[in-house]
């Protein structure tokens, strides 16, 4: 069986998509049709050397998912997944690959995903943090004793589990991790506490968003990041993808169930490599590649 898997916040680099923007008719034609959808030019930043614009959320995350989507267009046939999953933002580009949304909503959805996460940030100043090295049920049960908002967000592989809360809960947490045998504690480089309750009010945005959006019957069952479970039902998929702002990604439990369904193939649609290391870190035999276009 073969998964088709999407980027999250994170995979970005300078000059992603510009391959694919100079040698391709029909991306150029999507890249220009995404910059009239968002109101400015996101392709110059892109293509461009800022790493910093690059970096803000309200940027970041419309540019993985062009990319991603984009490459899985003009991929054609090569594109046939028996599932599919996304890692946080990259649960938007998985259905848009596969039909659930068509490009143009799907790229509404994400800049309005994007606006209302990067104003909850600035409301709520806050952080992430990776714990490398330990049990999840360590950090798990660590987070549920520190006072402040601090929560698991992102469970990625064995050992690698994102917390998510405020400066002070983060700080708190890192402090009491490293002393329990953590082997690091990460801050992370990004606006806000994603995938924590500091994101409540951008799920209310979103949520008013997605009702307005018709979702269609998808090529292939998809693995949601709130359950870790595969379906193929617009209404189960619209409800999971409102809850997903405040809960964390169960990454982890996705690939675990991947595994149980049989899958031998995993490639990956969009910048970077990481969901593929965090295959490996699963199960080794899985064959792992990146989606690849030889102009």
């Amino acid at each position: 069986m073969k998964a088709f898997v999407f980027p999250g916040q994170g995979a970005q680099y300078p000059g992603m998509g510009k391959n694919l923007y100079e040698n391709s008719k029909e991306a150029k034609k999507l890249f220009n049709l995404a910059n009239k959808i968002l109101d400015f030019s996101i392709t110059d930043i892109m293509f461009g050397e800022d790493i910093d614009a690059l970096k803000k959320t309200s940027v970041t995350q419309p540019a993985i998912f062009l990319h991603s989507v984009i490459l899985a267009q003009i991929l054609g046939e090569k594109f046939q997944p028996d599932f599919v999953a996304g890692h946080s933002l990259g649960e938007f580009s998985a259905l848009v690959s596969c039909g659930y949304l068509s490009f143009e909503d799907g790229l509404l959805l994400v800049k309005k995903r994007a606006q209302a996460m990067q104003k909850a940030c600035e409301k709520t100043p806050s952080t992430m943090a990776a714990i490398i090295g330990l049990e999840n049920k360590i950090v798990e049960k660590t987070c549920l004793e520190i006072s402040e908002i601090v929560v698991p967000a992102n469970y990625n592989c064995p050992g690698q589990l994102v917390i998510s809360g405020s400066f002070e809960g983060i700080d708190k947490a890192c402090a009491k991790l490293t002393e329990l045998g953590a082997r690091r504690a990460i801050k992370l480089s990004v606006d806000g506490a994603f995938h924590s309750s500091i994101m409540a009010p951008a799920q209310t945005e979103l949520q008013d968003a997605i009702n307005t959006i018709k979702f269609q019957k998808g090529i292939c069952p998809i693995y949601q990041n709130v359950n870790a479970l595969q379906t193929i039902d617009p209404i189960k998929i619209k409800e999971n993808l409102i809850k997903q702002l405040t809960s964390p990604v169960l990454w982890m439990q996705i690939m675990e169930s991947m595994v149980k369904d049989s899958l031998t193939q995993v490639i990956e649609v969009g910048p970077g490599k990481v969901l593929q290391g965090l295959f490996k870190k699963i199960d080794r035999t899985i064959e792992t590649s990146s989606a690849d276009l030889k102009f």
